[in-house]
């Protein structure tokens, strides 16, 4: 059994997807098994990924397709179909560094312990610069818990399969398609450290149809998979002026769905009502902003 599954979620993707194989193929070390996780693609990704499996030797190639859900919905099915001990997400428009899965598995090797919850390395963009924050220089097999508040930028998490799937699933609203990947990491990240990894694994670009790139629009699209967001950070960041911006967030979530018993259900009701006023802003501030957008096209 090798080490590392890497999974990519995909949909109607197959004009990008040959960066990520592309990748695969160039890596110094072949202990991965590759996961597809196709969320109803309706183009030639089924095809084209059955070809790669019938001519590639170097590595085994799992496909699985599913019913269009989000990518919150084919993480879940990922990592409920990973038997590996470490799993990696790789992004149907990204591509690994040719020396990411012996960087992972030699730094595992030396480092990795039960009492870790994985790795977590750096991302770039493809010009060479750093996303978000690098990690300090000459870091090396250091431990580090709650990366995202002391790290900000998106990085390359690579977790071990066991911890990941101790925790429940991330939540399916009806009639949303996304939940943040985040709500997990920041429940892993009370209770576990990440080992750092202080290279380049994965290089990135933001499409115009990606999810990073339509953030806002998909926080309007999906309230209730952000509000689970919101009620995780509301109690475990650690500053109250940060508490405090997601309180508002859950109050605008709560505004957008109508939802009049958000105070009841809120994890920190203090601070709930305290952010009340400044959540009806930022709701104000979205709705004028739709209302904008679409007299612009009307005219």
């Amino acid at each position: 059994m090798p080490l590392l599954t890497v999974f990519t979620p995909t949909y109607n993707r197959a004009h990008t997807l040959h960066k990520c194989y592309e990748s695969l193929i160039k890596q110094t070390s072949k202990d991965f098994i590759w996961l597809i996780i196709d969320d109803g693609s309706n183009d030639e990704t089924k095809d084209l990924v059955k070809k790669w499996i019938n001519s590639n030797d170097d590595f085994k190639i799992k496909y699985i397709y599913k019913e269009n859900g989000g990518m919150h919905t084919a993480h879940n099915i990922a990592y409920e179909n990973s038997n590996t001990e470490l799993t990696m997400c790789l992004d149907s428009d990204d591509y690994l560094a040719d020396d990411a899965v012996e960087i992972i598995s030699n730094n595992w090797v030396e480092f990795g312990d039960d009492c870790y919850a994985g790795l977590v390395g750096l991302d770039s963009f493809i010009d060479g610069s750093i996303v978000g924050e690098s990690f300090p220089p000459l870091l090396k097999g250091e431990k580090f818990r709650n990366i995202h508040r002391n790290f900000p930028g998106d990085k390359k998490f690579i977790y071990r399969t066991e911890v990941f799937n101790s925790y429940p699933p991330y939540p399916i609203f009806e009639n949303e398609r996304f939940t943040p990947l985040s709500l997990k990491y920041f429940l892993i990240d009370e209770r576990y450290k990440l080992l750092v990894i202080n290279k380049v694994l994965c290089y990135v670009e933001y499409l115009e149809d990606g999810s990073s790139k339509n953030i806002i629009d998909s926080y309007k699209k999906n309230p209730r998979g952000f509000l689970e967001l919101r009620k995780a950070t509301m109690v475990m960041e650690p500053s109250f002026k940060r508490k405090f911006f997601s309180a508002a967030q859950y109050v605008m979530g709560n505004i957008m769905i109508r939802n009049n018993h958000f105070i009841k259900e809120s994890p920190n009701k203090f601070i709930t009502i305290l952010s009340i006023p400044f959540g009806g802003i930022m709701y104000f501030h979205i709705s004028r902003t739709k209302r904008k957008k679409l007299n612009s096209k009307l005219r």
